[in-house]
């Protein structure tokens, strides 16, 4: 890392974690991080003291006074506008004044607010997967299913900051109702949560007592056809969701990340087979889809991005 570039802090709120680093603006190289458990079943005050004993951890540092802003990523969904955060896994947080809050305890400073999906997505367009690319879909597939979009080079967060919050597109009209208040979510059907549920239901019982999405993907190298059933429905889902998008808006690249991306070939081996089926247009056929490459710092360098991208720096339109 550059000694002497501007540095950006950033936060990245989960519902287990809530993790903070000071991100180079220039490399996006991370550097004294510091995390907390996110005591995601308290009151909202207790959830952010949380967060504010993470920036006071990063303020300790030396190096604070080459913060130059502070960007906050937050499971959703958020309110960029008013800087308002309601994560659904966070109970206590619903139009919580995250921005104002985060504000009065680091003066000066500018904060932006940005959701979890597109975070990631700020973070693969800089530095990972999508980077070079002007048009990209970037995806975390995990216990719930999010992501962002990359419009002719630059990040598109949308008017609030959720667009491309696609783990709410409808792909089953007849599906079940989702806890959003829409009917056969994508989430529903493509999340890690959804893959086990759907295996189990079918019959399939881990002989190793792991009856997670991590389990059923063991289960599906080994060759068990249930859990291979459960991943090609999941796929399947998750194909028609990047075909309509694809549609829609013409991509270059869809990047997919989180736990489930990381199962591998029994995820993306079927999800190639229904992409031909499903995205069958000329201006979307072949659509190259690839994993992410950031793991679990693309919060935090996502956050930094789009605090970036805010400001008028290059970062997250970097390419």
């Amino acid at each position: 890392m550059n000694s002497e570039q501007a540095l950006v802090a950033a936060i990245d709120i989960g519902g287990t974690k809530i993790a903070g680093a000071l991100v180079g603006a220039e490399d996006g190289l991370l550097s004294r991080r510091t995390k907390v458990p996110t005591p995601a079943g308290e009151p909202g005050e207790t959830v952010f003291a949380a967060v504010a004993a993470v920036l006071a951890q990063l303020r300790a540092e030396p190096q604070w006074a080459r913060v130059t802003r502070i960007g906050l990523g937050s499971a959703g969904p958020v309110d960029a506008v008013r800087g308002l955060a309601s994560p659904v896994n966070i109970a206590g947080w619903r139009d919580f004044p995250l921005v104002e809050r985060v504000r009065a305890l680091a003066p000066g400073l500018p904060v932006v607010l940005t959701g979890d999906g597109v975070a990631m997505t700020a973070a693969e367009h800089w530095l990972g997967a999508a980077r070079g690319r002007h048009n990209a879909l970037c995806m975390v597939v995990s216990t719930g299913v999010g992501g962002g979009l990359v419009l002719g080079g630059a990040l598109h967060p949308g008017p609030s900051g959720n667009a491309g919050h696609i783990g709410h597109i409808s792909v089953d009209l007849d599906g079940d109702p989702c806890p959003c208040g829409g009917r056969g979510c994508l989430e529903g059907l493509a999340s890690g949560t959804a893959i086990a549920r759907r295996a189990r239901a079918a019959g399939w019982r881990p002989a190793d007592g792991d009856a997670s999405a991590t389990g059923v993907a063991a289960a599906a190298r080994a060759g068990d056809p249930l859990a291979l059933a459960a991943f090609d429905r999941a796929a399947q889902a998750l194909a028609a969701g990047i075909a309509a998008t694809a549609t829609l808006v013409e991509l270059d690249v869809v990047v997919i990340g989180g736990g489930v991306a990381q199962c591998g070939d029994v995820l993306f081996g079927p999800l190639g087979k229904w992409l031909d089926e499903y995205a069958a247009l000329s201006f979307v056929r072949g659509l190259e889809v690839r994993p992410a490459q950031l793991g679990t710092d693309a919060g935090l360098v996502g956050a930094a991005a789009a605090a970036l991208w805010a400001g008028g720096r290059r970062g997250a339109s970097a390419g």
